[in-house]
């Protein structure tokens, strides 16, 4: 079994935050995927779409800083490892629009991250991270809760297409493909 971990903040107010990009891409890979109904899970504290007996689709509802309370608890139910979870987050060190899949690494900074790390006490999981870049004047804390700015959305759009394509990759290909910047990820987003 493979889960899909975007990571944000639930609630209306957070909707379109740069933090919530996590969110973003995992409901553009439940579209792709054929979509469902995301159920809400007490147990879990997270939002969960079963797209198949070996995929979940998960968004913790625990506010980013406690995300890994939500890991911590499917990984146990699941006996999954920590290379059995994918994490979708945000990352201040990529510009808007870049993104990167790998396997471990650390948390950079990214509370999000860093409760999940705690929660596996391991760093050996995957993580799809996408660029939100940095403001030179606002505060990172104030800065990752604000929305894209108008003129940046297109680019926000087209890296959530892309960020889905690479997920969808990863799970039929293998990291390899999907890290491949000239793989399917272009051609599938020209046959749309």
């Amino acid at each position: 079994m493979k889960i899909m971990l975007g990571l944000g903040n639930p609630g209306n107010k957070y909707q379109k935050a740069r933090h919530n990009l996590g969110f973003l891409v995992v409901d553009e890979l439940a579209k792709k995927l054929g979509g469902g109904v995301w159920k809400k899970s007490a147990k879990f504290q997270a939002e969960i779409l079963k797209i198949s007996p070996e995929l979940l689709l998960v968004k913790p509802q625990t506010f980013m800083n406690n995300s890994g309370e939500a890991v911590k608890r499917l990984a146990g139910f699941y006996k999954l490892s920590p290379e059995d979870i994918v994490v979708v987050h945000d990352d201040l060190d990529l510009l808007i629009g870049k993104m990167k899949l790998q396997l471990g690494g650390g948390a950079a900074g990214h509370h999000g991250v860093e409760s999940v790390i705690e929660s596996l006490s391991s760093a050996d999981f995957y993580r799809l991270r996408l660029g939100i870049g940095r403001s030179t004047v606002i505060p990172s804390d104030q800065y990752v809760l604000q929305d894209f700015l108008p003129e940046q959305q297109r680019a926000v759009e087209e890296m959530v297409k892309k960020g889905a394509w690479a997920l969808q990759i990863f799970l039929e290909e293998g990291l390899t493909a999907a890290q491949n910047p000239f793989s399917l990820i272009d051609k599938h987003l020209a046959d749309e």
